[in-house]
């Protein structure tokens, strides 16, 4: 089969062709170029897309997506075997944003279950903004 376009790459994968071209600016994806300078990309290319996207939905950013795409063939279609060695090192790091937004979701059910909103009884309450010793961040909903 032949390599595809851009706008093939685009259509099958859902991406922006401007998110191909940044991607491919950070070496995420690569293409060859027609005698016309114009991109093509194996299809194999599809798959890591796929991968990108995927990833983000998750949370990952593009540094950690790179690191993980670096492991694998440049050459040929990642198999299964690939994709779930790069599932179970990422399994901790998903585990525990999955804790952070549970708890994120149960202390606010405090204050929206209630409706009251105070400032006295607000589990998220910074008296005095003694937090803010603590550096940047909503601490209280952190740990």
């Amino acid at each position: 089969m032949s390599a595809l376009t851009i706008g093939e790459v685009a259509h099958r994968t859902g991406a922006a062709t401007s998110a191909l071209r940044y991607w491919e600016e950070l070496g995420l994806i690569t293409s060859v170029r027609t005698t016309g300078n114009q991109r093509r990309y194996e299809r194999a290319t599809i798959r890591r897309v796929s991968f990108i996207r995927a990833a983000q939905r998750v949370g990952l950013s593009l540094d950690e997506i790179g690191a993980a795409l670096a492991t694998l063939p440049e050459q040929r279609t990642p198999t299964a075997r690939d994709w779930a060695r790069l599932s179970r090192a990422w399994r901790a790091r998903l585990d525990e944003q999955i804790r952070r937004i549970e708890k994120l979701r149960d202390d606010l059910d405090g204050c929206i279950g209630c409706g009251c909103l105070s400032l006295t009884t607000c589990a998220l309450n910074n008296t005095g903004d003694w937090q803010a010793n603590l550096g940047p961040g909503a601490h209280k909903l952190q740990v």
